[in-house]
C-alpha cells in the first residue's frame, strides 16, 4: 500500500479538482445538473480512483484503479473541449485546463507502467 498523498499525480489531480470547480462556477445556471455536474463527478473520480487503488494490496488492483482514473481523465478532457465549444470557457482557460489534464493523463500512464512492471 502507498499513501496517496505521497504520489505527485494524486497531488496534481487533487489540485485540478479545484480548477474544474472554479471553472464550472461560471457555467450558465441551466448547466447546473448537466455538463457542470458531469465534469465535476469525472474530475473527482480521477483523484479518488488513484487514492483507492493505492490502498489496495496488489499491484494488479492498483493498475486497475489507475485504468479507471485514466478513463475519467479522458472524460474530463472531452468535457473541457465541449465547454470550450459551447463558449463556457475562453481560449486561454481552455489551453490552461487542457494542458493540465493531458499532463495528468501522462502521469497516470507513467505510474500505471511502473506499477505493472513491479508485479
Amino acid at each position: 500500500m502507498i499513501n496517496p498523498k505521497e504520489l505527485y499525480v494524486w497531488q496534481k489531480s487533487k489540485d485540478f479538482v479545484k480548477e474544474i470547480y472554479l471553472m464550472t462556477k461560471k457555467f450558465p445556471k441551466e448547466e447546473l445538473f448537466g455538463l457542470s455536474m458531469q465534469i465535476r463527478r469525472a474530475v473527482v473520480s480521477i483523484v479518488s480512483n488513484i487514492a483507492e487503488g493505492s490502498g489496495r494490496n496488489s499491484n494488479n488492483d492498483f493498475a486497475h484503479f489507475l485504468d479507471i482514473a485514466m478513463g475519467s481523465a479522458y472524460e474530463v478532457e472531452t468535457q473541457i473541449i465541449i465547454s470550450f465549444e459551447l463558449n463556457y470557457i475562453d481560449n486561454d482557460e481552455f489551453i490552461f485546463l487542457n494542458t493540465k489534464i493531458i499532463e495528468i493523463q501522462k502521469m497516470i500512464n507513467g505510474l500505471k507502467l511502473k506499477v505493472r512492471a513491479s508485479k
